[in-house]
């Protein structure tokens, strides 16, 4: 099984409203391609987060291996949510990927 970890912050530009509703976009988009891409056991968008914290989002999903995790990179349903609702909001990506 291979991790796949994301941490991002959304553009300076937006409000608090506006980032509250970017956020639960992004969330709604991401978890919504559970079942719709091969290998991709689990995915999960968390949006709240303590005030020491330096990142605003995460994305913690979990795929059966690396072929599973390079498909969904490139995977429509993927490319289409990344697109639309995350890249668009986001100035900074930090991602970490692991076996498990």
């Amino acid at each position: 099984m291979i991790k796949h970890i994301i941490l991002w912050q959304l553009k300076d530009e937006y409000s608090t409203e506006e980032k509250a509703k970017i956020k639960q976009e992004i969330k709604t988009g991401l978890e919504g391609l559970k079942g719709k891409i091969p290998g991709l056991k689990e995915i999960r968008v968390q949006t709240e987060c303590l005030p020491s914290s330096t990142a605003e989002l995460m994305l913690d999903s979990c795929f059966e291996d690396e072929a599973a995790l390079k498909g969904y990179s490139v995977h429509p349903e993927h490319v289409r949510v990344a697109d639309s609702k995350v890249r668009p909001f986001t100035k900074t990506r930090s991602c970490l990927d692991f076996e498990v």
